[in-house]
C-alpha cells in the first residue's frame, strides 16, 4: 500500500516516545488505547506465568500494535503506519514493572543499586500486509546508592510511571554509571530501529 502522507498513528502515551519520533521528523496522530475503565484494557500489560522478559515486551509491543491497526480500520480512519513500543526493565531476570507506590519504589532501586540491569524497549509497526517488529536491549549499569539518595528521588513524581521506578532523561540520570546500547532505547523508543520499520513500512526518512 503507498503511502499518502509522512503520517502515523501513535499508539502510545508516552510522552518520551512523542519527542524522540519529533526528533527524527516523524508527524504524528496519537491513538491512545485504554489502560483501564469499566471495559477493562484494551491490552493487558499482566506477565504471563513463566514470561521471559524479552517474551513479554515483544508480545506486548506486537498486541498494542495488532489492537491500534484493527481499531484505525474499524473507526475507517486514514491508512497510515500504527506504531507502538512498550518498555521493561529486568535485573536477575526478574521484570520490574511500573512501582504503584513509594515502598515498591524504593525496593526497586535499592534492587538496582550498584549493579548492572537490562532495559528492552519492542517496537512494533503495521502498514497495510506490512508487520514488523524488534526489540532492543541495553545493559544499565546504576552506582551505589545511599538510602538517602533513594529516598529523595522517591520523593519526586519520577518514578511512578516508569518501568523500573527511574527515569534516564531526568533525575535519575546521575545514578549511571555506564551504559551499553541505545540511550533513546531505555528512554523507551530505539531510533535507530524505529528507523529501519518506518522506512520498511514505506515512509521515507533520512
Amino acid at each position: 500500500m503507498k503511502l499518502v502522507e509522512k503520517k502515523i498513528y501513535l499508539a502510545s502515551k508516552s510522552p518520551r516516545r512523542r519527542e524522540l519520533l519529533r526528533q527524527i521528523g516523524v508527524d504524528f496522530e496519537l491513538m491512545l488505547l485504554r489502560s483501564d475503565g469499566p471495559r477493562g484494557a484494551d491490552v493487558t500489560e499482566e506477565v504471563l506465568p513463566g514470561e521471559a522478559a524479552e517474551d513479554y515486551v515483544l508480545r506486548v509491543a506486537n498486541e498494542k500494535a495488532d489492537f491500534a491497526f484493527d481499531l484505525a480500520r474499524r473507526r475507517h480512519l486514514k491508512p497510515r503506519p500504527v506504531l507502538s513500543a512498550d518498555t521493561t526493565v529486568a535485573i536477575d531476570g526478574v521484570i520490574l514493572g511500573k512501582p504503584t507506590n513509594r515502598t515498591e519504589a524504593e525496593a526497586m532501586l535499592r534492587q538496582l543499586s550498584g549493579r548492572t540491569h537490562q532495559v528492552l524497549t519492542s517496537v512494533a509497526v503495521r502498514y497495510g500486509t506490512y508487520a514488523g517488529s524488534v526489540t532492543q536491549v541495553s545493559q544499565v549499569r546504576f552506582a551505589q546508592l545511599s538510602d538517602a539518595d533513594i529516598q529523595a528521588y522517591c520523593a519526586t513524581t519520577e518514578p511512578y510511571d516508569k518501568a523500573g521506578g527511574y527515569g534516564i532523561q531526568g533525575l535519575a540520570a546521575v545514578f549511571i554509571e555506564h551504559i551499553e546500547g541505545s540511550h533513546s532505547g531505555i528512554m523507551g523508543l530505539p531510533l535507530s530501529e524505529t528507523a529501519q520499520l518506518l522506512r520498511e513500512a514505506g515512509l521515507k526518512l533520512p
